[in-house]
């Protein structure tokens, strides 16, 4: 919802939690001979992930007659586990892979933010890593006493060390970001 505003063409649905619910109303939204499932996970193993990844097989191998074949056509993995992704019946040539060591809530900035990419489109794609960069040149090279990111870290080993603080709240500025 925050990237609506910069969105493409293409209708994109993330789907992430377990309960079903979300993924079923998708479903219905959806044509199976026009839809393409990217499923991102670093390791291919994550629980909520591959439950939602078998529901979407199964529903799509029940709209196309159950031909496993049209899966290499329709599903491809953002992932590091070549092992998995093949396991899981997606051709190893529909995986965009990542180094193992991107942590996950860094990973928009590798292949998992392909789903990302596509739903803004390139040139905002491109312009949001170039603002990631601004970030990251600006923790690099501004003096401590102005560097951002480094006060906020002080700042949250101070409340938690000296006042017990046990929660850390980041509030949006936007409205956009409201699900943040």
């Amino acid at each position: 919802e925050a990237l609506k505003h910069y969105s493409s063409d293409i209708k994109v649905h993330f789907v992430s939690n377990i309960d079903g619910t979300h993924l079923a109303e998708v479903l219905k939204l959806i044509n199976a001979e026009t839809t393409l499932f990217l499923i991102a996970s670093k390791t291919f193993t994550t629980a909520e992930t591959i439950t939602n990844a078998n529901s979407a097989k199964s529903w799509f191998l029940s709209q196309v007659g159950g031909n496993t074949s049209h899966i290499a056509k329709h599903f491809a993995a953002l992932s590091t586990n070549e092992t998995e992704v093949a396991k899981f019946g997606i051709d190893t040539k529909n995986m965009f892979g990542f180094e193992n060591w991107v942590g996950g809530r860094y990973s928009v900035w590798s292949a998992i933010g392909l789903s990302v990419a596509l739903y803004i489109g390139y040139d905002n794609f491109e312009a949001f890593l170039k603002g990631a960069e601004a970030v990251d040149k600006h923790f690099t090279e501004t003096p401590l006493e102005d560097n951002i990111p480094l006060l906020g870290g002080l700042l949250s080993v101070w409340y938690n060390n000296f006042f017990g603080a046990q929660t850390h709240l980041v509030a949006p500025f936007d409205q956009y970001l409201h699900r943040f």
